[in-house]
């Protein structure tokens, strides 16, 4: 029976076939999260002209069409009775059905101006708040800056890592968000490998690979805020404080404090390499506080405040 043993032989292959390729694309799914994690920064939203948008056009109002209701009159208009129709009498009942489907028409016209006519509100709705944030914003209101960042909602990509961010201004030069970072959450505990077995190898990770991805994570997503922010609105600086669970050994309890306070210019980030650079490194370019230590992680820090700079 050497055929069986042949296929028993072929099935154990596309099994080990079948268990690499699962392998593989489990390592690859773990490593792709992990550059993510360190390349959160590369990606930004398209820079918006707020002149533009306060100069735009509103929006068309849908008139009431007859195009259904047309096309069934001239259906009706047009009826001939054939032989047959005046034979078995049933021209009157032709008739009838084309007269009703000249109101089922007039119906659909009413259907189609109507969710016309609800696009067009939404459309309307949206053009006049964009508007008048564009007026706002030239004007220079710090509440319209507050209300564009709500309303464009430009760090949903962040939340989804487990991130949420507030904002607050005194003046549009100057915007202070606070990002609060899940870590526990986002950064993994342990590492995939593939082995030359092609079993995959999952152990903890050492804490220094642990606090290393996770300060590049931190900065970041700073760096993401401030570009987000830059692309936005026509802001000068963005002070980003970055917070997280600390342990607070005076009490025993974990509590939230600030982890990374940076003020990043406008002008200074717009001459960084985003793609080449390294998130944490690049934190030297810019005054920040932070204490970081490769064996425990993150300190906590005091926050910079926008009275430490002169900004019109």
């Amino acid at each position: 029976m050497g055929w069986l043993r042949e296929l028993e032989r072929l099935s154990k292959e596309r099994e080990k076939m079948q268990e690499l390729e699962q392998a593989t694309h489990e390592v690859q799914d773990y490593e792709n999260y992990v550059d993510l994690l360190q390349s959160v920064h590369k990606e930004c939203r398209d820079i918006w002209d707020w002149e533009a948008i306060g100069c735009s056009e509103l929006p068309d109002r849908p008139a009431r069409g007859r195009r259904h209701e047309e096309a069934a009159r001239t259906k009706l208009e047009g009826f001939k009775p054939g032989v047959f129709d005046k034979m078995l009498s049933r021209t009157e009942s032709k008739r009838e059905e084309l007269l009703a489907a000249v109101g089922e028409a007039r119906q659909a016209d009413e259907q189609e101006y109507q969710e016309a006519l609800q696009t067009y509100n939404k459309e309307y709705a949206e053009w006049e708040t964009a508007c008048a944030l564009a007026s706002g914003i030239a004007a220079g209101s710090v509440q319209a800056c507050l209300d564009a960042i709500k309303q464009a909602d430009p760090f949903s990509e962040i939340s989804k890592l487990g991130s949420s961010i507030e904002f607050e201004a005194e003046k549009t030069s100057l915007i202070q968000a606070t990002l609060h970072v899940n870590s526990a959450e986002v950064i993994p505990s342990e590492e995939r490998r593939l082995l030359k077995t092609g079993k995959v190898s999952v152990k903890e990770m050492p804490k220094t690979r642990f606090y290393a991805l996770h300060q590049d994570y931190v900065c970041s997503c700073v760096l993401r805020v401030a570009r987000e922010l830059f692309a936005l609105l026509p802001t000068d600086m963005v002070l980003v404080h970055a917070v997280g669970d600390l342990l607070n050994t005076k009490t025993g309890y974990m509590e939230e404090a600030a982890i990374l306070s940076v003020a990043i210019p406008r002008e200074t980030l717009e001459r960084l390499n985003l793609d080449m650079l390294d998130p944490s490194d690049s934190m030297s370019n810019f005054v920040h506080r932070v204490a970081f230590k490769k064996y425990k992680g993150f300190g906590a820090v005091e926050r910079l405040s926008p009275s430490d700079f002169q900004i019109a």
